[in-house]
Formats: structure tokens, C-alpha cells, sequence
């Protein structure tokens, strides 16, 4: 088999190092039931390319603000054929990151308003840090 062909194996470390998480993240994913915990070969665990890209997916997926239990759905639903609940969980994503989308833009805009209003040379204190007392 020509090197490049062979089946790409690394230790945890090396998942976690292409994954761009802990080592203790990949050992909590596993516990979780997100990825796999391949058996020992030789004392050490390989992983594979399936696992890294499981593993970036669960990332990408936790960007989007879906929850681990959201994500192992995902995952359990790529084995099947289910795309009706695939699509029901990304539309339900959608419209939570629509709705907290729109809450970011009113806080940028008040935030906006309250540097303009902290101007240089106006008098008392700028007002940015009394818009966040309790």
C-alpha cells in the first residue's frame, strides 16, 4: 500500500490537536456517546479520519449553538435516512440564532448610541458605564 493510502491513525493527542480541543474534550465527547473509543492496539488508542471528522463537525455544530444533545442526534440521524428531523433541527437553529441575531444588533445599536453620547468633552461621567448598573 502506497503510504498516502494507508488509513491515517493518531493518538488521542493528535485528534485533539486536529481538532483544535483538549485531550480531556475528546475524552468527555466519548463519554457523551459523541465519538467513539476505538479499542487499544499495542496499549495505544488510533484514531482515524472518521474520528477527526466527526470531531470538527461536533465543533462546527457547537458554533452554530446546538447543544451535545442536539449534536449526537445529528449524529445519529447520518447514519439514517431521517432527513425530515435533520432538517427540523438546523430550521429550529435557524430561527434561534435569527432571534439572538436580533438582540445583538439592538445591543450593538445602544452600544452605538452611548459611545456617541460619551464623547470627549461633555461634561459628567460617561454614561456607557451607568447603562450597566444593576
Amino acid at each position: 500500500m502506497v503510504r498516502s493510502q494507508e488509513p491515517m491513525e493518531m493518538t488521542i493527542g493528535k485528534l485533539a490537536a486536529a481538532g483544535h480541543v483538549g485531550v480531556e474534550t475528546i475524552r468527555y465527547y466519548q463519554r457523551r456517546g459523541l465519538l467513539n473509543t476505538p479499542r487499544r492496539a499495542l496499549g495505544v488508542r488510533r484514531y482515524g479520519e472518521e474520528d477527526v471528522r466527526r470531531l470538527l463537525f461536533i465543533r462546527q455544530a457547537q458554533t452554530a449553538g446546538f447543544t451535545l444533545e442536539e449534536i449526537k442526534e445529528l449524529l445519529d440521524l447520518d447514519s439514517g435516512e431521517d432527513r425530515e428531523r435533520a432538517r427540523t433541527l438546523a430550521r429550529n437553529r435557524i430561527d434561534a440564532l435569527d432571534s439572538r441575531i436580533v438582540e445583538l444588533e439592538r445591543a450593538r445599536q445602544a452600544l452605538r448610541r452611548l459611545v456617541g453620547e460619551c464623547t470627549t468633552g461633555k461634561p459628567g461621567p460617561c454614561p456607557i458605564l451607568a447603562s450597566f448598573d444593576l
